[in-house]
C-alpha cells in the first residue's frame, strides 16, 4: 500500500512520510490500514520487532487527533517515554503538541490537557486516573506499547487495570495494542474487542541459530563456520567475526557481574578495530560518563567505551545507560554486553544478538532457571536494523551436542509462551480495589467484580471463584485498616483511602507508616523514617549479605529507640527482612549525612542507578508519609519533611536552606556553607567574591545561583576571587547531584 493510499490521516502525513523515506507501508501495517486503524478501529499488532509497530501507532494516533480527539502512548519504561517523545515531536511542525508526564504520582497533570499526544507509563496513567484528571475524558485513541508487559507479575496488573478503565470510562475509545510476537494474540485481541494483525514479517532476514563448537547452525539447516581460536571465549569470536563485516554486537549475560566482566573482556577485542575519530569521539563520551557520577561503576563504565565496548544494567544511572544506548545507535561502540534490561523496548538493534547465558538465578527456584522463550525471542528481534543492516543474526551458545540439540527444541524452533494476567495476585489487587472503590468506578463488591470481569484475567481465567476469594480477602484487609467502609454490599473509600489512593501507595505501605506515625512518642529521627519506609512493599529492600545480619544486629541495639511500631525479635522469622530493611535505611542515612557517592556504592554493594532509585522512592514515599501525618493530624510531618528534605539533596540538616535553592546542591552548599554563608538570606547578601571563591571561580554558575536566590545584581563581571580556588577546568567534583530525586 503507498501512503498516498492512506485514508482518514491528517493531510500531511502522506508527504511527511514520503520526507522521512517511506513510500509503501509494510505489510503489516497495510493490514492495520485495512483492519481500520485510522478509522478509529481497535486494533491488535503482534508483529516482530523492527517491523513497524510505531508507524501503526502514528496512523491511529494522528488520524484520532484529526477527528478533533486526544491520544494517548502508554510505555513500560520512563527511558521508553523519552524515546517515543523524541519521535512524535516532529509533528509539533504541523500544529500538534506532544506531552511526557511520567512522575509525580500525586498530581493530576493537568497541564497535559492542552497536548494531542501524551506519552505516559501505565504508573503514571494509573495515578492521572486515580486523581481525576478531567482530560482522560477527552481521549479518543490509547495507544499500549510493550503490551505482552501485562504477563510481568509487578507492572503487568496496572496496565491490564489500566486500560480496563480507560475503557469503561471512555466506552468508544481506540484501544491499539503493540507487542513483538506472543503466544496467545487472539486473547489479548478478544479482551480488547479489537481486530488481530498477528504477523511474522520483518523488513530484513533474521536469522536464528546456535553456535557450538567451530561453527554457527541456523535454524534453516544452513551452517557456516565460525573458528574460536586458542585462549579466545566464543563470544570474542562472534564479536571478532562481526566486526570484520562491519557490524556491531549486543551480548545479553544474567548477571550485572557478568555484564561488566564481559564488556572488559571484550575490549581487547574491539580496541584495535577502532578509528582515530571513533577514538576521539569515544573519549569525549567517556568524559561524559565520568561526570555523571563518581564511582567505581561510573570509571569501569568510562574506561570500557573509550575502547569500543561497554555495558548495561539496571544498576547503572540513567545517564548512564542514555550514553550508552546513543554511542551504540551511532555505531561508535561496537559491542555492549547487557542484561535484559535492554531488551525490554528501547531502540539499540545490532548486526547480531549473543544470548550467552539463557539461565539465571531465580529466587523462587532456588538456584538457575531458563530463561522463557517469550524473553529470548524479544532479545533476538534486536538484531538486525533496517537501512543499515543487510540482516540480523541471533545466536545462542551451546557447550555440548545435548546442549545443541537442546537450544534448538527449547528456544529456535519454540513459539512464545502464551500471556497470562496476574492481576489474582494479592498485593497487585490489593491496590487495585482501593483505588476502582477510591476513583469511583465501583461503589459496591458487585460492582467491583462486575469491573473486574472487563480484565484480561476474567477473558482468559478458568480458575472458577479464585477472583472472588482473593477480593474478598483484599477487602477485608482494607476495611480493616480504614481505607474502605462497608455496609452491606455498599464500599465507600473513607478519607484516609482516598488519599492513600491519590498518592499512589500499596495500601500496606500505608498501613505500615500510619502505624508506625502513630507509635512514635517523641520526635522521629531520620535513621527511625528512613527505616519505616524502607520497610513497606513499596521499596525494594537492599539483600543482606554474608555477615551482614551479625552487623546491622548490632546497629539495631545501638538505635533500638528510634525504630517506629514494632520492633520483631531475633528469633522471628521476619527479623531478616527487617534487617534488610534497616541496610537500606541506613545506606539513606550515609546520603543524608553527605558520605561520597563512591564510599556508598561500595560500602552496599550497589550501582549508582541503585542508589538513585532507592533515593527517589525514599523521597516519594517520605512525601507520602508527610501527607498522611496531615491527615490524621499527627505532630510529626515537620520531622517527616526535614528527612525527606535531607535525603533528597543528601545533606545534613543545616544545608536544607542552601541546598533548596536551584543550581546549588549538597556539595555547593557544603563549600558554601564552609565560607559562612548559612542559609538564602546570607548567599543573597554575601560578598560576590566569596560565593565566586565557594564555586570554584565558575562565574556562570554563580550568577544563576544568585539569580536564583533573589539578588538583584547577580553579574560576575569585574569579580576576583576571594580564598583558595580549585582549578577552573576541574570538573571532578561538579557532578554534585543536585538533587538524586529528579532523575
Amino acid at each position: 500500500m503507498h501512503v498516498s493510499e492512506l485514508s482518514a490521516v491528517p493531510e500531511w502525513l502522506p508527504e511527511h512520510l514520503g520526507g522521512e523515506g517511506i513510500e509503501e507501508l509494510y505489510p503489516p501495517q497495510a493490514e492495520a490500514v485495512e483492519a481500520g486503524v485510522t478509522e478509529g478501529e481497535s486494533l491488535v499488532a503482534s508483529v516482530p520487532t523492527a517491523s513497524g509497530k510505531t508507524l501503526i501507532a502514528e496512523l491511529a494516533m494522528t488520524a484520532s487527533v484529526t477527528r478533533g480527539g486526544k491520544a494517548l502512548y502508554i510505555v513500560p519504561l520512563r527511558a521508553l517515554a523519552g524515546e517515543k517523545r523524541a519521535e512524535f515531536e516532529t509533528f509539533e511542525q504541523y500544529g500538534l503538541t506532544v506531552g511526557v508526564s511520567t512522575g509525580n504520582y500525586d498530581s493530576d497533570g493537568e497541564w497535559l490537557a492542552t497536548c494531542d499526544i501524551i506519552v505516559a507509563t501505565s504508573e503514571k496513567v494509573d495515578s492521572l486516573v486515580r486523581n481525576d484528571a478531567p482530560w482522560i475524558d477527552q481521549l479518543s485513541c490509547v495507544v499500549a506499547d510493550e503490551v505482552h508487559l501485562v504477563d510481568d507479575g509487578h507492572r503487568g496488573p496496572t496496565l491490564e487495570v489500566t486500560l480496563a478503565k480507560l475503557r469503561q470510562r471512555n466506552p468508544g475509545l481506540q484501544t491499539v495494542a503493540l507487542s513483538a510476537t506472543i503466544g496467545n494474540p487472539e486473547i489479548l485481541a478478544d479482551w480488547l474487542d479489537a481486530e488481530l494483525v498477528d504477523s511474522t514479517w520483518r523488513p530484513i532476514d533474521l536469522k536464528k541459530g546456535v553456535h557450538f563448537g567451530q561453527a554457527i547452525h541456523l535454524e534453516d539447516g544452513e551452517q557456516h563456520e565460525l573458528g574460536v581460536r586458542d585462549g579466545e571465549k566464543p563470544t570474542a569470536a562472534i564479536v571478532r567475526d562481526t566486526l570484520a563485516d562491519e557490524g556491531s554486537t549486543l551480548v545479553f549475560v544474567n548477571s550485572r557481574r557478568n555484564a561488566e566482566a564481559e564488556a572488559r573482556r571484550l575490549t581487547s577485542t574491539v580496541e584495535g578495530e577502532l578509528t582515530a575519530d571513533e577514538r576521539d569521539r569515544l573519549a569525549d563520551i567517556a568524559a561524559e560518563i565520568r561526570d555523571v557520577s563518581d564511582t567505581e561503576t561510573s570509571a569501569d563504565l568510562a574506561n570500557a567505551v573509550e575502547e569500543g565496548a561497554a555495558f548495561h544494567h539496571a544498576g547503572l544511572a540513567s545517564d548512564h545507560r542514555e550514553l550508552v544506548e546513543e554511542a551504540f545507535r551511532d555505531r561508535l561502540l561496537k559491542v555492549v554486553s547487557a542484561t535484559p534490561t535492554l531488551a525490554a523496548g528501547v531502540n539499540t538493534p545490532s548486526r547480531r544478538v549473543v544470548v550467552r547465558d539463557w539461565r539465571r538465578y531465580s529466587g523462587e527456584a532456588g538456584g538457575m532457571e531458563p530463561l522463557s522463550v517469550l524473553e529470548v525471542h524479544q532479545m533476538c528481534g534486536r538484531a538486525g536494523r533496517p537501512g543499515l543492516d543487510p540482516y540480523g543474526e541471533s545466536l545462542l551458545l551451546a557447550k555440548s551436542h545435548d546442549e545443541l540439540d537442546e537450544l534448538f527444541d527449547r528456544y529456535i524452533w519454540t513459539e512464545p509462551e502464551p500471556v497470562r494476567s496476574k492481576l489474582a495476585a494479592e498485593p497487585a489487587l490489593r491496590t487495585h480495589l482501593l483505588a476502582t472503590v477510591a476513583s469511583g468506578f465501583a461503589g459496591s463488591r458487585s460492582g467491583l467484580l462486575e469491573f473486574l470481569d472487563r480484565t484480561l484475567y476474567a477473558t482468559q481465567t478458568d480458575e472458577g471463584g479464585r477472583l472472588e476469594r482473593v477480593t474478598d480477602s483484599m477487602l477485608d484487609y482494607l476495611v480493616a485498616n480504614d481505607f474502605l467502609e462497608r455496609d452491606g454490599d455498599d464500599l465507600t473509600a473513607t478519607s484516609l483511602g482516598h488519599t492513600v489512593s491519590r498518592l499512589y501507595l500499596d495500601p500496606m505501605s500505608a498501613a505500615e507508616i500510619v502505624d508506625g506515625l502513630q507509635s512514635a512518642d517523641e520526635r522521629p529521627t531520620a535513621l527511625g523514617l528512613f527505616h519505616l519506609v524502607s520497610r513497606t512493599p513499596d521499596m525494594y529492600e537492599l539483600y543482606l549479605r554474608s555477615g551482614d545480619r551479625e552487623e546491622y544486629t548490632m546497629i539495631a541495639h545501638e538505635h533500638e529507640t528510634e525504630f517506629l511500631g514494632s520492633v520483631p525479635s531475633e528469633f522471628e522469622e521476619r527479623w531478616d527482612d527487617w534487617l534488610s530493611a534497616l541496610k537500606t535505611a541506613s545506606m539513606l542515612d550515609d546520603w543524608a549525612s553527605e558520605l561520597d557517592e563512591n564510599t556508598i556504592t561500595d560500602r552496599y554493594g550497589i550501582g549508582p542507578g541503585d542508589l538513585r532509585g532507592k533515593v527517589d522512592t525514599a523521597e516519594w514515599l517520605l512525601s507520602a508519609a508527610e501527607r498522611l501525618a496531615g491527615e490524621l493530624g499527627l505532630e510529626w510531618a515537620p520531622a517527616v519533611r526535614e528527612a525527606r528534605t535531607r535525603v533528597a539533596h543528601g545533606i545534613r540538616t543545616e544545608l536544607i536552606d542552601l541546598a533548596g535553592v536551584r543550581g546549588v546542591g549538597r556539595k555547593r552548599a557544603r563549600r558554601l556553607f564552609e565560607t559562612g554563608i548559612e542559609d538564602r538570606a546570607d548567599l543573597r547578601n554575601a560578598e560576590k567574591s566569596v560565593v565566586l571563591g565557594a564555586l570554584r571561580g565558575r562565574t556562570k554558575t554563580a550568577e544563576n545561583v544568585l539569580e536564583n536566590v533573589g539578588r538583584s545584581d547577580p553579574s560576575m563581571d569585574g569579580v576576583e576571587l576571594a580564598g583558595s580556588v580549585a582549578v577552573v577546568g576541574d570538573e571532578s567534583d561538579e557532578n554534585d547531584q543536585s538533587s538524586l530525586g529528579e532523575f
